[in-house]
């Protein structure tokens, strides 16, 4: 099929920094439109998954063993990886709903034993690292479309970081020892500058029919940040 025979195909393909102002607009509003989305799917989500009668069975089964955990935590890795593939599809649109979707799904799902301890012995604490959340990304949202700047020379800084967060994780799961406050503090500026990069992405490097692989990788580090922002939280009530 050649790019006339298929509608999706020809849509614009050139970045949002090399677009018109009209267009890179557009492109703008829906990636940010679709991030709401997905925020609001993932509350949804979360609200009917906690409440479920055996929800509190699952969360004891996966944390009650030490690989329990780690076997979630690669299923969630696998199917992000699967969801990130299909977003990114560059032939069909609802290849790209689909990806994005099930992105949804898995974290949701992968929330749900710490979403559920918050939830149980720290009230009002889920509300308040929410909030605390969607707050520095606004900031952080600004700053760089106040400054302008090019943010995809940390590309391998986060690559590295992300391997190096992931071995303790599980060096952690494995070998039965807390990663401590100090780790949590770093996955917080961690997360925070992986949201420096996907948004200046989203300003200049994304292609203009990319706004629903754009918003997912900003649905995942905005549920990154909100990980451990909730975690530290946790840790201190």
């Amino acid at each position: 099929m050649n790019q006339a025979d298929n509608p999706y195909l020809a849509t614009n393909f050139l970045s949002a920094a090399q677009a018109d102002v009209d267009e890179r607009a557009s492109f703008i509003t829906k990636t940010y439109m679709h991030l709401a989305g997905a925020i609001g799917a993932f509350v949804l989500l979360e609200a009917v998954l906690l409440n479920l009668p055996i929800t509190e069975s699952l969360v004891h089964s996966v944390l009650g063993t030490r690989y329990g955990w780690m076997m979630m935590l690669g299923g969630f890795m696998f199917v992000s990886w699967i969801a990130n593939k299909w977003a990114q599809s560059s032939t069909s649109l609802s290849t790209q709903y689909l990806g994005l979707s099930l992105y949804v799904v898995a974290q949701a799902i992968l929330m749900v034993p710490l979403l559920w301890m918050a939830q149980r012995f720290h009230s009002g604490i889920i509300a308040t690292a929410g909030v605390t959340t969607l707050g520095l990304f606004a900031v952080l949202t600004t700053v760089v479309f106040v400054t302008r700047k090019d943010f995809s020379f940390l590309r391998s800084v986060l690559m590295f970081g992300g391997f190096a967060a992931m071995g303790l994780i599980f060096c952690g799961i494995m070998f039965n020892f807390a990663l401590g406050p100090i780790f949590t503090y770093a996955m917080i500026a961690f997360a925070c500058a992986y949201i420096l990069y996907d948004t200046s992405n989203v300003m200049l490097h994304y292609r203009t029919s990319q706004y629903v692989a754009a918003s997912l990788a900003l649905f995942a580090s905005v549920a990154l940040l909100f990980w451990y922002i909730l975690q530290m939280f946790m840790s201190r009530d």
